[in-house]
């Protein structure tokens, strides 16, 4: 990509500003103010980079976004930062897409400090116009990394299932739920999707042989590997972090336990040895231990054991019913869902303190999965009498509606950074 014009040489401009909005509910305590205008060429362009870029900042909850309108600039504008400055956002995003001879579109973009007065770089990309939507996101992903130091999570999918018309169906999509794709459909249901650690695979649990078996789905090219059959249930699989094995609910000695799964084949191994039923497993980021669910205690809760197996620490105590347990990443924190007088609602565990956080005012939320950074939490709930998709900050303060497919929608499960 071509340098752009140097920061001292900017002139004026000086139309009014008005604020972009997604469908996000709540103000965050901080957030970065940034100015997106309109790419140059993007009226012609089959995707409007600039506003899935600020859809991406807006629902981050880290960004206050606007896509001042009248304004259009590409990535070597000659723009004025006091103009910017007095008009309150620290931050300035320019680019342009044009198409290419042979098909595809250039698209260009620039990242401006106009406090600072300084040119924080840009990026540039020639791709089809099926891409053009990933490019977007990986703009957004670009930009915050550079203004906060932590990836983005734009470009990555999501995983999710619907039921409409007794048909099953598990779609794969971009992070705001936009382009989804589906990998399986199914007359009978189909639960528990998991996500592999380079993301090329989903392991998940299909009742299409009337009974509960777990496959592995290469989404690439469709093909699918039968993981457990055994007598009895086979559900809830989840990876090991090295995606050297799974770890899944079987109920082939009598009760529901959980049992190591190599993905290669071979004999199962048994990690618990309860009378109780013990499901919902999930491994810790460094793989040394698992999360899962156990009425061990007379009522669902959360518990910890070795990732090989032994004595189960209870990790919950606060509640009646608590189940869905989902790690972060970086290991701080743990989400689940957690019956509050009959509704369910999605609450947060900061490990290191055990403080426990509600963030949410719905009653039907299921299945919380954090982004890959940590940063924000997917998980399915009922919005105004709608089936939803939703993230939520993880302080709960900014809440984004993705789109998503028709239907009764469950099990979403956020899929790791593209490798």
């Amino acid at each position: 990509m071509r340098q752009a014009a140097g920061a001292s040489a900017l002139a004026a401009w000086g139309p009014a500003l008005a604020q972009f909005r997604v469908e996000v509910s709540g103000i965050g305590l901080t957030q970065l103010p940034i100015a997106l205008p309109v790419f140059k060429g993007e009226a012609a362009a089959p995707q409007k980079i600039s506003t899935i870029v600020r859809a991406d900042l807006d629902r981050s909850g880290v960004f206050r976004t606007t896509d001042a309108p009248g304004i259009v600039a590409d990535e070597s504008s000659r723009l004025d930062p006091i103009v910017w400055r007095q008009r309150g956002f620290d931050f300035l995003a320019t680019g342009s897409i044009s198409a290419l001879a042979d098909g595809r579109f250039d698209v260009r973009v620039r990242l401006w400090d106009v406090v600072r007065v300084q040119d924080l770089g840009g990026q540039s990309f020639a791709v089809s116009a099926a891409e053009l939507r990933l490019v977007a996101h990986r703009i957004a992903d670009f930009i915050h990394e550079k203004l906060t130091g932590e990836k983005g999570v734009f470009a990555t999918r999501i995983a999710y299932v619907t039921r409409s018309t007794q048909r099953y169906q598990l779609w794969v999509a971009d992070s705001d739920g936009e382009s989804a794709q589906s990998a399986l459909s199914s007359p009978e249901p189909i639960i528990s999707p998991s996500w592999s650690p380079t993301g090329a695979q989903l392991a998940y649990v299909s009742f299409e042989s009337r009974k509960p078996v777990v496959y592995a789905h290469e989404l690439a090219t469709g093909r699918r590997r039968l993981l457990a059959n055994f007598r009895g249930s086979n559900s809830a699989p989840t990876w090991s972090p090295d995606g050297r094995q799974l770890v899944a609910t079987l109920s082939r000695d009598g009760g529901s336990q959980l049992f190591a799964i190599d993905p290669a084949g071979g004999e199962p191994k048994r990690l618990t040895q309860s009378s109780s039923i013990d499901t919902e497993p999930v491994f810790t980021p460094d793989g040394r231990s698992i999360y899962f669910v156990s009425d061990r205690g007379g009522a669902p809760q959360i518990y910890r054991m070795p990732a090989l197996g032994g004595n189960a620490d209870r990790v919950t105590f606060a509640g009646s019913y608590n189940i869905s347990p989902a790690p972060s990443p970086d290991g701080k924190l743990l989400a689940y869902v957690s019956r509050v007088g009959g509704a369910y609602k999605l609450h947060v565990m900061d490990l290191a303190s055990s403080t426990v956080t509600a963030l949410t005012d719905t009653t039907a939320d299921e299945n919380p999965s954090f982004a890959p950074n940590s940063r924000l939490i997917l998980y399915a709930t009922q919005l105004q009498g709608r089936e939803a998709l939703m993230t939520s900050t993880l302080d709960g303060r900014i809440k984004a509606r993705l789109a998503g497919q028709s239907g009764d929608i469950r099990e979403p499960d956020w899929g790791p950074f593209l490798r």
